[in-house]
Order: structure tokens, then C-alpha cells, then sequence
């Protein structure tokens, strides 16, 4: 596998003269692009678009320019795309309706690759939430954990009512391998695992696994006026086209997490 960061180079998606160079040296025949500006709540909105929107776009200009004949361009979007639908579950037929600029800027990356599609064989993942040991405790699932392991006695969140599609990092990995292998995968694909939790309903299963409880404290600055309250995804494409993934318990998931923040596995 090329690895360029390896060999001390670097190269930054906005800037188109940077990463030419190292994609024609690698000639890649597989390409799994998840490079992102995806904290929701990050301070600079135009980030969002020269990251997720424009910096897409150089990629598969390299691509395009480094000659070399790609068998799969998988583009990772997000479920964001969908906004407060009322379509339950969500399938990737739904109608985009962002509410914030990542989203936003996902929707337009999604437009822009079409663009490419004739030229370069290109496949969209839509990912829901997902979680795992390592991820920054910005995000909501290893904030709790964090909490929770370090048996902290207060919380500080925002809305306990939101639901979300959780699943295990593993799974999701093993969905971007299966996208590389199968013959006509699906042009956009949601992964996820079709099952919606509450905030509530994963502060429960996390106070249960640790045997410690703590006092939530609603802060008014967490709760966004643009907050998806409720975003559960069909599973139905992703089985058809992949097969059933592997670690579907996300009470395992989060014991799992538990487990790396206090060092035991």
C-alpha cells in the first residue's frame, strides 16, 4: 500500500499542487477518500466547503490526471444530507434536505462527483453515526464514554431526546472493503444498522455496564436550533449489496470503548 506520509511527504486536499504529485507517483487502482471537515459544530462554515466540497474535487482531478485505470472511487458522504426528515426509516431514495453547512457541503460534493461519474467509477457511502475506541471525545458516544469509564459524577449535554443510528467502527470498515470488491456496487449507500437509540436509552446502557451513574446537566449552548432530532437509516441496500456486517451489538460497542479508556483492552 503507498503511504506517503511514510516516506515524510504530505499533501493538503485544498491545495491541488501538493496532492497531484503524490497520486501520480501512487497510481492507485483502489481509492477510499474520508477526508472530511466533519465536526458539525466546527467555527469556520467555509471550511466545510474548500474541505469536504472542493478538495473532493481535486482528488478526483488527480485521479483523473494520473492516467492509471481505477477499478472503485469510494466517496464517503454522510447521512447528514437528510436533515429532519420525516421518512422513517431513511432510505437513499430520501430527498436531501440539509440543515447546517456540513451537510450542506457533503450535498454538493455528492453533485459535484456526479459530474465524474462517466469518467471515473465512483460509489457513495452515506455513513451514519459510528463510533470506537479513538475518537476524539468531541464527539458525542466517547464523550459519554469518557464520563462514564473515568466514573466522572456530572455531564454537561444538550438534547437527551435526539435518536441516531449508532454502529461499531468495525462494521463500517468492513462495509468500505466489501465496496471494493463487489462487481456493481450501489452508485449510493447508507451504512448503518437500522436501528435508532436515544441519547437516554445509551446513558442507560452505559450506566448499567460501568455500574456508575451520573447527574445530566442540560446546557442550553449544546442544543444547535439546527439539531436533527431524529436520523435512523434502512440497512435494506447495504445487505443486498454487501452482505450482513460483523458487530452489530452496540451494547458491545460501547463496552468495547469502556474497556480501551480504562486500559484494559
Amino acid at each position: 500500500m503507498f503511504d506517503p506520509e511514510a516516506d515524510g511527504r504530505t499533501f493538503d486536499l485544498t491545495r491541488p499542487e501538493t496532492l497531484t504529485p503524490v497520486i501520480a507517483e501512487a497510481r492507485p487502482d483502489c481509492v477510499i477518500h474520508l477526508a472530511a471537515q466533519s465536526f458539525v459544530a466546527h467555527e469556520d462554515a467555509s471550511a466545510f466547503y474548500r474541505v469536504n466540497t472542493v478538495g473532493t474535487t481535486h482528488l478526483l482531478d488527480a485521479l483523473l490526471a494520473c492516467g492509471t485505470r481505477l477499478r472503485r472511487i469510494v466517496l464517503a458522504s454522510s447521512a447528514n444530507v437528510y436533515g429532519n426528515t420525516a421518512a422513517d426509516p431513511i432510505t437513499e431514495a430520501t430527498p436531501a434536505a440539509p440543515v447546517n453547512h456540513y451537510a450542506a457541503s457533503k450535498v454538493a460534493m455528492e453533485l459535484l462527483a456526479a459530474t465524474y461519474a462517466d469518467r471515473l467509477p465512483i460509489a457513495i457511502t452515506r455513513p451514519f453515526n459510528y463510533t470506537g475506541p479513538g475518537q476524539s471525545a468531541r464527539f458525542l458516544v466517547p464523550k459519554l464514554v469518557e464520563h462514564f469509564a473515568d466514573r466522572r459524577p456530572t455531564i454537561e449535554l444538550g438534547n437527551l431526546d435526539v435518536v441516531r443510528d449508532f454502529s461499531d467502527v468495525r462494521a463500517v470498515v468492513e462495509a468500505y472493503v466489501r465496496l471494493l470488491s463487489v462487481e456493481r456496487p450501489p452508485s449510493v449507500v447508507n451504512l448503518c444498522s437500522g436501528v435508532g437509540r436515544s441519547l437516554r436509552q445509551v446513558m442507560e446502557d452505559l450506566t448499567e455496564l460501568s455500574g456508575h451513574r451520573i447527574e445530566v446537566r442540560v446546557n442550553p449552548a449544546f442544543v444547535r436550533a439546527s439539531e436533527v432530532h431524529r436520523l435512523v437509516g434502512s440497512a435494506a441496500t447495504l445487505r443486498d449489496s454487501l452482505g450482513d456486517l460483523p458487530y452489530q451489538d452496540f451494547r458491545a460497542t460501547l463496552a468495547w470503548m469502556l474497556a480501551a479508556r480504562r486500559g484494559e483492552g
